[in-house]
């Protein structure tokens, strides 16, 4: 899905819940609060949000345990916020804990019972999940980092903000990280999550920075440092990856083809070596909408070649090329927090004279170790239509294709002093239209990668025989659809408007709802 020619892009764990419960302080202190409520009888749901507008605590819940339109009848005078909460959740085993500026309603999680089964069985998991949004929006926030701290497990938001993880046992006493930029990170202790319905709400982090102190940074002097830091930070030893990798064409909104699989990746170490990265497929399936009438079926081409490209610490983006920089303009507009540090954000736009399709977008660096965690840029709208036929397969000669956007996004996760690669995505919309026809036909297509687990022990390079065919037509290569697929595996949450037009065609989503 590239461009050739000069468009192309070159592309501690915590103690246990004892521990962590033990350096709340303001819990005491604000659950024995003497707090008085409007009326006698009020519902659950309003109970909460009156105590979070005389508070400004903000609450996490599982609805299955708390119902919030049941009626509950409180006395005329003050009581201390416990109470309050003990006559919300009218059951005992609904326990309280407080998070900086927000409070957990949650029964303690416990792992589904082993089955009676053979000692060498998969692993029990447990899934846990819900939707990440901003607390006073209330708006989703799509891409969301998440993951259990220190450990190489994962996931991210899609775009709705819904996200699934499954946690093993050795995983219940950790805590749960979540990650947004410009945002304050979440941590969570795994075992007080309220199940896997849950609303996690996330607070803006604003940074005050005087204009002098931006306009006093170079920003071609930010991105050299960060090209000359990428071993240190990246990695000088090779790592095994697993991800998730879906892809899709929709044709006026409704899915023609969409694939997924399970993936595991040899990340090769970021430095000059000769040695290139590797895919293999674990698992795969795809549904298909077409039918015999369609005589227009378009294909993704080479999207999994495309995840690889877009690792721009691996293979650097044209726009952080020293070859490039007197192509392009570069501005530091702003200082944000993301991953609770401090990063400088980058624009950067071809220059005026440059009449060529190249990009345009915004990179985030960290100020204190110069490394970049994101990327979002795209294919300069002005000059998007002359990139043609590039980026799709199997388009019939009596169609011509316009493309209207070309967009990507790679993100980096932070585990003990090392990033890895965490999530890419990219966008393409175009028209096509036949010579014969009146009316355009609207294509949407995207492909992505959520990578949910690392690994840097007995990093191995795959054999030949296992590797995938990175630079074909991935959809080409699966025969079908399993309902019952991915197991123990992680995997996004598809969108609501994936769900629905799946259930349009009597697809089973069983998995994507547990």
């Amino acid at each position: 899905m590239w461009p050739t020619g000069s468009t192309r892009i070159r592309v501690t764990l915590v103690a246990g819940l004892l521990f962590f419960t033990l350096q709340i302080f303001p819990q005491e202190s604000v659950l024995g609060r003497q707090i008085k409520l409007p009326g006698n009888s009020i519902k659950a749901s309003r109970a909460l949000s009156e105590v979070s507008k005389l508070t400004g605590y903000l609450f996490t819940y599982d609805s299955r345990i708390i119902n919030p339109d049941r009626i509950i009848t409180l006395p005329p005078d003050e009581m201390k916020l416990s109470a309050i909460l003990d006559s919300v959740a009218g059951d005992p085993a609904i326990n309280y804990a407080v998070l900086g500026r927000h409070i957990i309603l949650y029964r303690e999680t416990a792992m589904p019972p082993r089955p009676d089964s053979p000692a060498d069985s998969l692993p029990v998991f447990l899934s846990i999940g819900g939707k990440i949004v901003d607390a006073e929006t209330s708006e989703p926030l799509p891409y969301a980092t998440i993951g259990i701290s220190h450990r190489g497990k994962g996931t991210i938001t899609n775009f709705n903000g819904d996200f699934i993880l499954r946690i093993s046992e050795e995983n219940l006493f950790d805590t749960l990280t979540v990650s947004y930029v410009g945002y304050v990170n979440r941590q969570l202790p795994v075992k007080s999550l309220p199940g896997n319905v849950m609303t996690i709400t996330m607070d803006r982090d604003f940074i005050p920075i005087p204009e002098i102190i931006i306009r006093a940074q170079d920003p071609l002097m930010i991105i050299r440092k960060t090209i000359s830091s990428v071993a240190s930070n990246y990695g000088t030893t090779s790592a095994i990856l697993t991800g998730f990798y879906r892809e899709g064409v929709y044709r006026k909104k409704e899915p023609q083809v969409y694939s997924e699989a399970v993936v595991k990746i040899y990340k090769s170490p970021y430095t000059r070596s000769l040695q290139t990265d590797q895919i293999k497929v674990i698992r795969s399936r795809k549904i298909e909408n077409l039918e015999a009438k369609d005589t227009l079926a378009v294909r993704l081409k080479a999207g999994l070649s495309a995840t690889l490209s877009l690792d721009g610490m691996r293979h650097l983006f044209d726009f952080l090329d020293p070859e490039s920089y007197d192509t392009y303009d570069y501005h530091l507009t702003d200082i944000v927090t993301i991953d609770d540090q401090t990063a400088f954000v980058i624009s950067f736009t071809q220059k005026s004279w440059v009449t060529e399709p190249l990009m345009q977008g915004d990179i985030y660096i960290n100020v204190d170790n110069y490394s970049l965690v994101l990327a979002e840029f795209e294919v300069n709208p002005l000059y998007v239509d002359q990139t043609g036929e590039a980026f799709v397969s199997r388009l019939p000669r009596e169609y011509s294709m316009k493309p209207e956007y070309v967009r990507y996004r790679a993100r980096y996760r932070h585990i003990d002093g090392r990033y890895y690669l965490a999530h890419v995505r990219g966008d393409l919309g175009f028209t096509a239209r036949g010579r014969k026809r009146v009316f355009n036909s609207r294509f949407n297509v995207f492909f992505e990668l959520a990578i949910t687990e690392y690994r840097t022990d007995n990093a191995a390079r795959f054999d030949h025989e296992e590797l995938a065919p990175v630079y074909s037509v991935f959809s080409k290569t699966i025969k079908g659809y399993d309902a019952g697929f991915w197991k123990d595996f992680d995997f996004l949450k598809p969108e609501e408007d994936l769900v629905t037009a799946l259930e349009k065609l009597k697809v089973r989503l069983g998995e994507f709802n547990e």
